[in-house]
Parts: C-alpha cells; sequence; structure tokens
C-alpha cells in the first residue's frame, strides 16, 4: 500500500514483544530489509539491508518447514541487489550472493533453474570484480550443476568461461581433463545451430569479416524458426551488415553515403520497436547495442542531429527496461547533450549530462562530463557574471560559438581576445600584440632590412612572455585551462581569427611539460640537430608530470599541436614565404647615388636575423606535428601519428614536387619509427607516400645530374661503377629497406594494405633507382625476396620493375640486367589492371622502349593496343586523367608514325598509313589541349607529305587531312597551356 511509515512502526512494535519464534519472525526481518533498501550505492545502507536478508535467511534453514522463505528472501533480494550488478560494485555483491547459493543448495531448492540463474551472476561477479581464482575454484562446482541439471543455461557459462579464458585455468586443475572435454563436446551437441550462427555473425561484425557474416545470415534466413525476437535480431544482423558494407564509403566521404547509413539506421529503428512490442528484454538490448554501433559513423558535429530520434529511443527503451548495459546508456546521454547543445536546448542537454554523471560509475568519462556540464550550466547564466576566470572564459567562448557569419570578424575577435584576457590577463595581450604591427619599434635609422628585423625580434621577445604567465599561475586547475586553451584555440581557428588562434594555442602547449629544454637523437648517428618537440632529454620531473597527464588530455594537446602548425604555416605564407622555404630578400626600390654598390643581404646582420626568425617558424610547425606523432606513440593510437604524417606530406608537398625531399629525412625517418611502433589503421596510401618521400630523400643526393644535350656531343659519360663511400652506402641502403619494408607490407598478403597500383608504382621507381645506385641486379623474379600470395599484384609490380630497369639504363651507371622486351610486352598483357591509366602509361613505355631498341614489330603492336586501350577508357577518366591519357595517346601516334617512317623501304602505302597516325596525334594533342604536342605531330605530319606534295593527285589527297590540323592548331593555339609532365621517364 505504499505506506513505509506505518510498516516501520509495526516493525518496531513487533520486535519490542517477546513473540514466538515462528515463520513471522523470518517474514518480520524481510520486511526490514525492504524497509532499509539502499536509495544509493552508499556501502553503509547495502551492508544494513542485506544484514536483514541474511538473518531471515539463517533463522529459515534450520527448518524445513521455512525453506520457502529462503526462496522468498532470495528474491527480494536479488530484486534489491539488482542496482548494484554494475562496473564498479560487483565486490559488494560477492559475499552475500555466495551466501545465499551456498543456503539454496543446503536446503536442495526445487527451482533449480533459479538456481543456476544466480550461479551465472555470481560467477559474473567475480570475473567484474576482478577475482579469477575464485571463480575458477566455483565453476569447479557450479559448472557440473548446471551442465546436469539446467542444461539450456549451460551455454552461457560456457561462453563466459571462454571469454574470461576460466576454461584453461579448470583444464589446469582439474585432475581428469577428460571430464572438460566431455562437457564441451555435450555442450556443443546440445547447441542449436540457430545461437551459434548468431553468435559468429556478431563476432565477424565485430572484427569487419563480412564475407563469413554475411554467409551467416543466409544460413539463418534458410532455417526455419517461429522464435519471433530471433527473427528480429536476423533482421538486426542484417542491418549490421549493410552498415558494414557502406563503411568505406563513409570513410571515403561519397556523395550519398550519409544518405544510406540514415536508412539503415531507420530499418532498424522500427525493428527496435517492434522488439518493444514485443517485450523481450534479450532482444531489446540486442538491437539497441545494433543500433548503437550503426550510429557510431555519424557521431560528428556536423552530422549528429540527424541522430536525434534514433538515440532518443535508445536512451528511453534502455532506462524503461532499467538496463545493466550502463556505459552504453552513459555513452548514448553524453552523446544526446552534445546534440541538443548544437541546438541551444540548453536545459534538455543538462538533463542528459545529470544522467550521464549518474551512470558513469566507474568515473570513465568524469572530467569530461564534469567540464561539458559546466559549460552547460554557465549557458543558463544570462544576467550574471562568474567569479572564476575559467568559466567567464568558457562563457565568452560559447559566446563566440554563437556567433553568425553576418557578424564581423572585428566582433568575433573581440570576443575571443576576452576569453582569452580572462585566462591569462597578465601576458594574453602581450603575446597577441607579437603580430601587430603597429606595436614594431623601428628607430630612427632605416635600413632595407629595418623593418623586417624589428618584426622579427618583436614576436620574439613578445611570444616568449607567456612562458611567464605559467611561473606565476603554477598547475592550479591545470585540467580545466587545457581544455579551455584547447576550446579557444579550436574556436579562432575555425573563425579564421588566426591570432588569437596562435596565442591560445602557445598557451595551451605551455602545460605539455616535456616540451622544455631538450634535444632530438636523430637516427643513424647523424649529427644532432636541436629539434623543439622530441623525447630524448625528458627531465624526471617532467617526466613524472607528464605521466599524470590523463589520455584524454593529450589527445587535446595533440589536436592543439596539429592546429598550432597549421595556424604557424598561416603565418609564414603572410609573410610570403612556403613552410621549411627560405625567405627571399624584397627588393630594393630606393634610391641610391651612382657608384653605390649594394651589400649582399647575406652578410646583413638584420636580414640575417629576419632568415633565422622564418627558419624558426618552420621548424615550430614540424616540432608540432612531430610532438603530436609522439603523443599518438605514448597513447599507443595510431590515428594521431596517421595525421601528423598527412600534414607533414601536404604541407611539404612543394618541396616533394621539387625534389627537396632531403630536407624532410631526418622527420620522415623520425614519423617511420613511431608508425612502425604504433601500427597503422587502413591508411596504407599515408605510409607508402612516406616511405617514398623519406626513400627519395636518402638518394637524392647520389643520383648523377645528367649532361644537358647539346653538351652531350663534346662530353665523355661518366660510368659510377667504383665503390662507393660508406655514407653514401648507409643511406641507399636505408632507402632500399624502407622501400622493402613498404613493398613488402603492400603486396597483396594482407588484403586490407593493398594500396592503388598508381601509388605503388611511384615507390617501385624509387626502389629500382636506390638498387642501381647500390649496384646490385634485381633477379629474375623482378621482385623483393618476399613472395606476395596475390597474383594479380606480384604480375603487375614484375612489368613495372622491368620498365624501370629500362628506364635506367643507358644513364652513365651500373646497368641492369633486363629481361626481353618481348618477354615484357608478354608479361603487360597477362596482367590484371586495375588502374587503366597505369596500363596505358605501361603500353606507352613499351611502345617507347621498342621504338629506341629499333624493334619495329614490337613498337607498332604495343603502339596498337595502347590506342584501341586508350579509347575504350578515355571518356571514364576524370579530366585531369583524362588529359593525361590524351598526351600519352598523342606520344604512341607520334611514335608509331616514326617508327614507319623508319621503315619505309619505298613503299608509299606506309608513308600514308605513318601520316594518319601523325594526324591521330594531333588529334590526342588537341584533346590534351597542348599546342607543343599538336606542333610535334604536324611537323612530323607535313616532313612526311613534303615528297608528295609535288603531284596534284597527292596534294588533294593531302588537303582533307592538313584541314584538319589546321583546325586543331587553331583550337589550341590560343589557350592557355600548362607545362607538360614527361610521361614516359626518358
Amino acid at each position: 500500500m505504499k505506506e513505509p511509515e506505518i510498516s516501520e512502526d509495526c516493525i518496531q512494535m513487533y520486535f519490542k514483544v517477546k513473540a514466538p519464534i515462528t515463520q513471522f519472525l523470518g517474514r518480520a526481518h524481510l520486511c526490514r530489509a525492504q524497509l532499509c533498501a539502499p536509495q544509493s550505492e552508499e556501502n553503509e545502507e547495502f551492508e544494513n539491508c542485506v544484514t536483514q536478508y541474511m538473518k531471515a535467511i539463517n533463522f529459515a534453514k534450520g527448518e524445513p518447514r521455512y525453506y520457502f522463505l529462503v526462496f522468498n528472501a532470495s528474491v527480494l533480494y536479488w530484486n534489491m541487489v539488482r542496482p548494484f550488478l554494475k562496473p564498479g560494485y560487483h565486490h559488494l555483491v560477492i559475499p552475500s550472493l555466495s551466501q545465499i547459493i551456498t543456503v539454496l543448495n543446503q536446503t536442495e531448492e526445487e527451482d533449480k533453474e533459479w538456481r543456476a540463474e544466480l550461479m551465472l551472476e555470481l560467477l559474473e561477479c567475480y570475473l567484474q570484480a576482478g577475482r579469477k581464482e575464485d571463480a575458477t575454484k566455483f565453476c569447479l562446482t557450479a559448472a557440473p550443476f548446471v551442465r546436469t541439471q539446467v542444461p539450456h543455461k549451460y551455454r552461457q557459462m560456457f561462453s563466459t568461461m571462454v571469454r574470461y579464458e576460466v576454461l584453461d585455468d579448470l583444464m589446469l586443475r582439474e585432475d581428469k581433463q577428460q571430464s572438460i572435454i566431455l562437457s564441451i563436446t555435450y555442450h556443443i551437441n546440445s547447441l542449436k545451430a540457430i545461437l551459434l550462427l548468431f553468435e559468429l555473425g556478431r563476432l565477424c561484425l565485430t572484427l569487419k569479416n563480412e564475407p563469413i557474416a554475411s554467409d551467416c545470415l543466409q544460413y539463418l534466413k534458410k532455417m526455419e524458426t517461429e522464435d519471433t525476437g530471433k527473427l528480429l535480431e536476423m533482421e538486426g544482423l542484417e542491418c549490421e551488415l549493410d552498415a558494414l558494407r557502406l563503411g568505406s564509403k563513409l570513410k571515403m566521404y561519397l556523395r550519398g553515403a550519409v544518405e544510406e547509413q540514415l536508412l539503415i539506421i531507420k530499418r532498424m529503428d522500427n525493428i527496435l520497436q517492434r522488439a518493444i512490442r514485443l517485450g523481450n528484454p534479450t532482444t531489446i538490448h540486442v538491437l539497441c547495442t545494433a543500433q548503437w554501433n550503426i550510429c557510431l559513423p555519424l557521431l560528428q558535429h556536423n552530422l549528429r542531429h540527424h541522430l536525434r530520434k534514433p538515440l532518443t529511443n535508445i536512451a528511453e527503451i534502455l532506462e524503461k527496461v532499467d538496463s545493466l548495459m550502463i556505459l552504453l546508456r552513459c555513452q548514448v546521454h553524453m552523446e544526446m547533450a552534445y546534440i541538443e547543445q548544437d541546438d541551444d536546448r540548453v536545459e534538455p542537454a543538462i538533463e542528459h549530462m545529470q544522467k550521464a554523471m549518474r551512470l558513469d560509475s566507474l568515473g570513465i568519462y568524469r572530467d569530461k562530463i564534469k567540464i561539458t556540464y559546466r559549460r552547460l550550466q554557465l549557458g543558463t547564466m544570462l544576467y550574471q557574471s562568474p567569479d572564476r576566470p575559467e568559466d567567464k572564459a568558457t562563457m565568452a567562448i560559447e559566446q563566440a560559438k554563437k556567433a553568425t557569419p553576418k557578424d564581423s570578424a572585428r566582433k568575433k575577435r573581440a570576443i575571443l581576445v576576452n576569453a582569452g584576457l580572462a585566462l591569462a590577463p597578465d601576458t594574453f595581450q602581450i603575446v597577441l600584440d607579437s603580430e601587430n604591427e603597429s606595436k614594431v619599434s623601428i628607430g630612427k635609422i632605416k635600413g632595407r632590412f629595418t623593418y623586417l628585423c624589428a618584426k622579427a625580434r618583436h614576436h620574439i621577445l613578445s611570444v616568449d612572455k607567456a612562458a611567464g604567465h605559467l611561473r606565476r599561475l603554477g598547475y592550479e586547475n591545470d585540467k580545466d585551462r587545457i581544455v579551455i586553451w584547447a576550446e579557444l584555440a579550436k574556436v579562432a581557428w575555425q573563425q579564421d581569427v588566426w591570432d588569437v588562434c596562435r596565442t591560445a594555442s602557445r598557451f595551451c602547449l605551455l602545460y605539455d611539460n616535456v616540451k622544455a629544454k631538450r634535444s632530438t637523437k636523430l637516427k643513424r648517428g647523424r649529427k644532432k640537430k636541436v629539434i623543439e618537440g622530441s623525447m630524448s632529454d625528458w627531465a624526471p620531473s617532467d617526466m613524472a608530470m607528464h605521466k599524470q597527464m590523463p589520455p584524454d588530455l593529450l589527445r587535446k594537446i595533440a589536436k592543439v599541436l596539429f592546429i598550432s602548425a597549421e595556424a604557424t604555416v598561416h603565418l609564414l605564407r603572410s609573410e610570403g614565404v612556403q613552410l621549411n622555404n627560405q625567405a627571399i630578400p624584397p627588393e630594393d626600390l630606393s634610391q641610391h647615388p651612382a657608384g653605390y654598390v649594394p651589400e649582399p643581404p647575406e652578410s646583413n646582420s638584420e636580414w640575417i636575423t629576419y632568415r633565422t626568425w622564418i627558419e624558426n617558424l618552420s621548424q615550430y610547425a614540424m616540432n608540432n606535428w612531430m610532438r603530436a606523432a609522439e603523443i599518438g606513440q605514448e597513447l599507443g593510437e595510431s590515428w594521431i601519428v596517421q595525421n601528423a604524417v598527412v600534414y607533414v606530406l601536404n604541407h611539404n608537398r612543394h618541396l616533394i614536387l621539387a625534389g627537396r625531399q632531403k630536407e624532410l629525412v631526418e622527420s620522415l625517418f623520425h614519423f617511420l619509427s613511431i608508425i612502425k611502433i604504433v601500427g597503422y589503421t587502413e591508411d596504407s596510401v599515408m605510409l607508402v607516400m612516406l616511405c617514398n618521400a623519406l626513400a627519395r630523400g636518402l638518394i637524392m643526393s647520389w643520383i648523377p645530374t645528367q649532361t644537358p644535350e647539346k653538351s652531350k656531343k663534346n662530353v665523355r659519360p661518366t660510368l659510377v661503377h667504383g665503390p662507393l663511400e660508406s655514407s653514401t652506402l648507409s643511406d641507399i641502403r636505408a632507402a632500399v629497406e624502407v622501400c622493402e619494408f613498404a613493398l613488402n607490407l603492400t603486396n597483396g598478403n594482407v588484403p586490407e594494405d593493398i594500396v592503388p597500383t598508381n601509388v605503388r608504382q611511384h615507390l617501385i621507381a624509387t626502389w629500382v633507382k636506390a638498387k642501381q645506385l647500390l649496384q646490385q641486379q634485381i633477379g629474375q623474379r623482378l621482385g623483393t625476396d618476399e613472395q606476395s600470395t596475390n597474383e594479380d599484384i606480384s604480375s603487375v609490380t614484375r612489368v613495372l620493375v622491368a620498365l624501370e630497369m629500362y628506364s635506367c639504363n643507358g644513364l652513365g651507371l651500373m646497368d641492369f640486367t633486363v629481361p626481353p622486351l618481348v618477354q615484357v610486352v608478354k608479361m603487360a598483357s597477362e596482367c590484371n589492371w586495375s588502374d587503366h591509366l597505369v596500363e596505358l602509361q605501361t603500353l606507352t613505355r613499351l611502345t617507347h622502349f621498342a621504338y629506341m631498341a629499333h624493334d619495329h614489330e614490337v613498337t607498332m603492336a604495343c603502339s596498337q593496343n595502347a590506342t584501341q586501350m586508350g579509347l575504350k577508357h578515355l571518356r571514364s577518366f576524370e579530366p585531369s586523367n583524362a588529359k593525361l591519357a590524351a598526351e600519352m595517346l598523342c606520344m604512341v601516334s607520334c611514335i608509331q608514325g616514326r617508327s614507319i617512317m623508319e621503315n619505309l623501304k619505298g613503299r608509299k602505302q606506309l608513308r600514308l598509313a605513318a601520316a594518319k597516325a601523325f594526324v591521330e596525334s594531333a588529334r590526342f594533342g588537341g584533346l590534351a589541349n597542348s599546342n607543343s604536342l599538336v606542333m610535334m605531330a604536324a611537323r612530323h605530319y607535313w616532313n612526311t607529305w613534303l615528297p608528295l606534295l609535288s603531284s596534284p593527285a597527292n596534294r588533294k589527297k593531302a588537303k582533307a587531312s592538313l584541314q584538319r590540323i589546321i583546325s586543331i592548331i587553331n583550337k589550341t593555339e590560343n589557350k592557355k597551356q600548362v607545362p607538360q609532365g614527361h610521361m614516359l621517364g626518358c
């Protein structure tokens, strides 16, 4: 009747009088236990309640006629203790639950399924509390009971024992292993195939093994079952499988992928609603977990608003059934809070965070929830200003986030500056003014570089003031301040307020203790170079303090390092300098008297100061990326390392294109060593590009410069066959090792590591060149020592290696022993090419090499194959690739015509065929929008027809084709030309 006060009075009156010892004494203890049931997870309340239950059980177990009270007490106890069956509280349940199971066994309770259920829960409590030894001892008696008396429960117990590796301990402890073998056999024979298929299918989804998961689903569909819950789980499994298939499209941000994922989520939501009507808790939990897994890829800032309804349904369903999936419920409520916050719905967001706070029993998300919850609370303070500077800064940042595109840049900047001033009123403005040109003082004497020097000194002196802020403040509220500084840097970066972004980043990175004075140990015994941001010279105190920083804060630091580096690159560009490039002296526009001799900039101290400042900015950006990679290594999270590598490769692309990879060797070696430690995930292309850039940088200095064509006549080629210096050998050997590491990794033995052929092609070219410099012949297998099980990749690799060997011969270095060209052509024709552009390039190069070898038959065969293949796929290429394909087809047709002309032997019909080939060459040059290629084809065409033009009949024949070439020339003449690349490598 829900009158606890009256019940309490009655119980007290009963115990005051000396009543006879009957069943009512046990009932009184049970009533008292229910009255003092804990309302929270406080240990004292729980122990008091358990004591009352145990009094009732101990009273009843002594008399068989009162055994029913033992059963009743166990049921009431279970209802009370259920909220404690969550992470962090299992250890409280173990003593009392083990006693109750013992008493139920002593009284030989007839409800064996109930006893088995409690045994399973006790086993789970032991394992969750980390008491594996006790769990093993308990299984020695519990497992036989469940196996013989409640066989349909044994599957669950067996699964738990295998998952926690308790089964191995049992096999060691039992005198006779035969009993375990029999139990396994019995277990497997008693299982329904449908349950095994469900478990195997879910395991394959977790491991992202799509083929086997699909097979499991097909077998499940063939099985006849009337269990509605299993039918719903089958539909949920199909949705998860569809989401797994769509995963690669989502990662590549392909158009329509998000819409397809949302359709799967909608289907899953409908299935979940049907499961609610069914009312089966197991099915509900399975489908809620599946829905959460499908939603995970869309939990991004710009996409999560689509998930309001499905996540709300998950949260409400799990709350309604009082689910013990505490961690999942906590994560769902946190994401719901972020979604509500994005829409400025502060009150609902606060409610979700409060629920997440209550569900976070292990404190996994304590700091994250606390910070977000405080931020939401500050959002409700409309007419009052908080006292704490951290809260003031947070309020300003939240105000800045609400800025609209219509708001002026000055307004956005003013709000962000207020946040910085709240956190560091002593130095923030000083550091911010480091980029304020109005604060630069140049003095009375003004020279050519005076202003640049003053600007550099002003920036250096102002930025150095930041360190004093942390020395004065100490590490008070350091966790909160790291998050706030990081948020300020991020918002400023998003709103393009670059000076505030750079300043906030510097203050945030002050908390990265390991960035104190230290140097890096460079690889391979090279000369040491001071690099800020390495891990080689950590002071012991710094190491101790740094280890205390939680992983989530280290991730924040890594993200700020990325932002800081990118913002520094922006500052360099504002100075007219690209990353890792040297500053160019400005032109001297001032007037000077006659006889004036300008001072070279290299000897001017002011210019040296400015140039050094620019170099230090580049080094600062590179150090930030390297430090972020080191944090990724420390956390064991490869995505941080991979992001750092991508940033470095993208921002140094101009160096790579210019062949200046040597300047990046030290940094790239550092990144590769970290990747080898932490591994990489699903980004083999990045790894191959890193290895290729590094290997190129190692060998670039040792590749002889080619003699210009004009001076080749009187210059004897220098042959490099003698022994190389040890330093040269070490560089080239390192390059070969790096190339072979990447080649072996992407040879197809691991399907996930396969990279596009055009990416692997560049690495093969570098490897062949390094082998030539090392004066090592390549074996007949035309590949690395490690063999591939993927024949398609192996065959393509052999062809590409052979082509590179042909390209490297005749350049004054060691010549490779190459396979016959006819053999290479046959190998190419037998390949299964996945990239048609690379296939066309291969045929083009084969045509060129055959022509240079004066092999007319092979030249004609290769050129015809290239033309046919190119025309077949020309329209399917992307615009940039289509242009390259047209260039190659132009070269192929031109080579075909030239080969015909060299093998005329007086046959006029062949001359006409050559002219036709040159017309085709001009046509393809026009498609490539290359005036130079068109004019080259036109010149060959004219020279081909010239001996025949004396005849009126021949002039009449040449008229149509000549008009066509003139038309192509006119179309391409006035178009802007792009410098053409050398596709043949000759």
